[in-house]
């Protein structure tokens, strides 16, 4: 599972390392044009290549971004690769990040990215239980032991805050990658993403399903972010890229076998069952009431404020809190407006 945050002294070191290694000044952008006159847009994955890549992988595979004027390359993260600082660094113009409280954070550090599109309009992070201890809402947690990712304590945390119950009346333990401590009754719950089927089909159909967003924490997943400099020069460029990206995530809604099918054979590590019975559920996440009115990627100001108010008020913030004109900016979305809405 994807880290969900990054604390600021983490994120400082780890760009730095970046631009070092990098051997390049901040804020390169958009690589040169390729053969045939296509501008390079390396994207950096903020994790391992998964499901949430479904419309980049057919837009590639049917020549979208070709038609934008774009050559893309993906780049896969993982558990040591800062992909915030890659992008701060100039090695890759655009990101995806598993969740928007990275950019927020990188931002008080100090990291001059921002948000231009969201790929997931609810964020697929949730609490699993069983049903003989089941955990259905909030108040369920109370008196009980949550497993979750380090990364992932302040988001339990903010959990609490939201619904009034005092953070000592939920033990709160670590996790690794499984769903052990849950099937062992070391834990009343852990934790994961929804969208992840082949992990989760441990704990077979006795699983009880609580999403963050259900609980009040509601954040964006799949966030694509570029530095202020490369969204001032190459505005043009990261519009053909959110174009391009929004016909093949419409092209998945259409056809998912299709899409699944392009998926595995470009990533062959992936497991084409699990992800056929995980498609239905990402598009559910993708694609919303909020894309039906202003198409694939939107953002929303006052979503962006709140997840801000609830990151300052429990003090995650080291340096200055953001506001919500430097986490994010609608130019790209309302430079591709009537081209997303076509394909919504």
């Amino acid at each position: 599972m994807p880290n969900t945050n990054l604390g600021r002294r983490q994120l400082l070191q780890m760009t730095g390392t970046a631009a070092l290694f990098a051997g390049l000044p901040a804020f390169v952008g958009v690589g040169p044009a390729a053969a045939g006159g296509l501008k390079t847009v390396e994207m950096q994955l903020g994790w391992l290549a998964s499901n949430g890549l479904l419309g980049e992988v057919v837009a590639q595979n049917k020549g979208y971004y070709e038609a934008e004027g774009v050559e893309l390359k993906i780049t896969p993260g993982g558990p040591n690769v800062d992909g915030v600082g890659s992008v701060a660094a100039g090695r890759a113009a655009v990101g995806q990040i598993s969740s928007s409280p990275s950019v927020m954070l990188a931002r008080s550090a100090g990291i001059p990215v921002k948000a231009f599109a969201a790929g997931y309009q609810k964020h697929p992070f949730t609490y699993f239980s069983l049903a003989g201890d089941p955990i259905r809402a909030p108040q369920d947690m109370v008196g009980k032991t949550i497993a979750t990712q380090p990364t992932a304590h302040i988001l339990l945390k903010a959990l609490l805050v939201a619904n009034d119950i005092p953070e000592d009346q939920v033990e709160i333990v670590n996790m690794g990658s499984d769903m052990n401590q849950l099937l062992t009754g070391q834990a009343a719950a852990v934790t994961g993403w929804l969208t992840n089927t082949a992990a989760l089909d441990v704990l077979g159909e006795d699983r009880v399903d609580l999403m963050l967003w259900d609980t009040g924490i509601q954040l964006y997943a799949t966030v694509y972010y570029a530095t202020d400099e490369t969204i001032e020069t190459e505005a043009e460029t990261l519009a053909g890229f959110t174009r391009a990206t929004a016909r093949g995530w419409a092209d998945v809604r259409a056809d998912p076998e299709a899409a699944v099918e392009m998926l595995v054979a470009a990533y062959p590590n992936l497991d084409r069952e699990a992800e056929l019975r995980a498609v239905r559920q990402v598009l559910d996440f993708v694609f919303t009431d909020a894309t039906a009115e202003s198409g694939w990627g939107t953002m929303d100001r006052t979503k962006w404020e709140r997840q801000i108010a609830s990151y300052a008020d429990l003090g995650q913030f080291d340096g200055n809190t953001p506001t919500v004109d430097d986490v994010m900016t609608l130019k790209i979305l309302e430079m591709t407006a009537d081209a997303r809405r076509e394909v919504s």
